[in-house]
């Protein structure tokens, strides 16, 4: 059960997200999980830069880690990889954002972490979790749709490997992305117009695995994905990727 939470519309600096959260958020249940999307937590920490001030490609440069240049795009897009996810334009946006440039949260990480911590705190939960979610496109597959960037409170990852499939043969490398399967229906249902529902409650989530505390380094190491050890490596080394200001 996904339930969007409508809101005012949330401008820079305007508000924090915990007074968005005492405003509009109803008491969550044990085992439900909070998505919030990127967009407002960054509004609220005053991550934008009014457009005209500064060229786009040069922040988008600033906030990537790597990036292609925009002659390789036939939409002039420039992609990158940021906090270990393939994104366009770094994931800067300028939808929603009243004339800014709009940038990820300084640490989404830390925010899903405070955020939990702010919901048992409140509400005395103690299986509850929290997700920030922001879109991105897919290869070959038109529209956008919902990619976590942050977690805190469960699994992000059940593992098949080891377990049979329905003919016995056991599985090898089945890892299922709860992390992403969730901000994607997130997001579905949170919309990318103006909507204004930046919040949305999960609930009923037999899947999930939830954990009394954060994720620890070891398990947020385990999402990632070195270049040479993907499965698409021969895609992403056929090009010659530039290093952002942030590496």
């Amino acid at each position: 059960k996904l339930t969007p939470l409508k809101t005012r519309k949330i401008s820079v600096n305007s508000s924090t997200i915990y007074e968005i959260l005492d405003e509009y958020l109803p008491p969550p249940r044990e085992g439900s999980i909070l998505a919030v999307t990127s967009k407002i937590i960054s509004l609220c920490e005053g991550r934008a830069v009014r457009i005209g001030e500064i060229d786009k490609e040069a922040l988008i440069k600033k906030e990537a880690d790597y990036y292609l240049p925009r002659r390789l795009s036939k939409y002039r897009i420039i992609f990158a990889v940021k906090n270990n996810i393939l994104v366009s334009s770094a994931g800067i946006d300028e939808s929603n954002t009243g004339g800014y440039y709009v940038l990820w949260p300084k640490n989404p990480q830390r925010s899903a972490n405070e955020i939990r911590k702010y919901l048992c705190r409140r509400f005395r939960l103690k299986r509850v979790g929290v997700i920030i979610t922001d879109s991105r496109t897919m290869p070959l597959r038109k529209g956008t749709l919902g990619v976590a960037l942050a977690h805190s409170g469960f699994l992000a990852l059940n593992s098949y490997i080891g377990e049979p499939d329905v003919f016995g043969r056991k599985l090898k490398m089945t890892k299922a992305s709860v992390i992403d399967a969730l901000a994607a229906a997130a997001v579905l249902v949170m919309g990318e117009g103006k909507e204004q529902t930046p919040l949305a409650v999960m609930e009923h989530l037999p899947f999930v695995k939830f954990q009394n505390r954060n994720p620890s380094p070891s398990e947020l190491s385990e999402l990632k994905i070195n270049l040479k050890d993907d499965l698409y490596a021969p895609m992403l080394k056929a090009v010659k990727w530039r290093k952002g200001k942030t590496k």
